[in-house]
């Protein structure tokens, strides 16, 4: 139902139509409408676990990074709103608290463990937790932009960004005398917020 009418066609009464029972039995199973958002939350991160677990390491931690990356990509090609569910937070009644934290962060570790061994590795440097959100959200963004049509009018050119995108980031986080000897490195800053009076 979400994929085939989106956040706004999502609503309990439909789903106890498609599934052929009652509102008050959906009521019974999920709690409420944010119970069973809830439940397509850790759906979605049951399944991106599985592919990952799928992903079978070679002696080449930045090529099995970059498959990382590609196993992300076609998760969010195919299920785009299931990702918007468990990334961008589409549905106002659903907040997700620390059990649906635990939930993603075995995808997280998972991703993290992968950053750790291009480190270990010599092939990175930094620090794994934050060069895997700063991924991650690369990703996520690009994902978001290719599903929508934005990112080229053809496969080539959106393969093209997609290897651009991510050799950038990777070069950039290569290790250098100068990043050495300062990890923290240099960076934008976010401008200060004014405060209101």
């Amino acid at each position: 139902m979400l994929a085939n009418e989106g956040v706004a066609g999502f609503t309990t009464r439909k789903v106890a139509q498609e599934a052929n029972t009652s509102p008050p039995a959906v009521y019974e199973l999920f709690g409420d409408k944010a119970g069973l958002v809830r439940e397509v939350f850790f759906e979605g991160f049951r399944q991106l676990r599985c592919r990952f677990d799928r992903l079978e390491e070679s002696g080449d931690p930045r090529a099995d990074l970059v498959r990382v990356i590609e196993i992300f990509r076609a998760f969010v090609r195919e299920h785009p709103t299931l990702a918007a569910v468990m990334f961008s937070r589409p549905f106002a009644d659903f907040d997700p608290g620390p059990e649906e934290l635990r939930a993603a962060s075995s995808v997280r570790q998972f991703i993290v463990g992968h950053v750790r061994r291009s480190i270990d590795a010599g092939l990175l440097v930094g620090d794994e937790t934050d060069i895997a959100h700063v991924l991650v959200a690369l990703a996520h963004g690009l994902a978001a932009q290719e599903t929508a049509g934005w990112l080229g009018t053809s496969e080539a050119s959106v393969n093209r960004r997609w290897a651009l995108a991510f050799r950038a980031a990777l070069a950039g986080l290569v290790s250098t005398k100068r990043e050495r000897a300062d990890p923290r490195g240099g960076g934008v800053q976010a401008p200060k917020r004014r405060r209101h009076r």
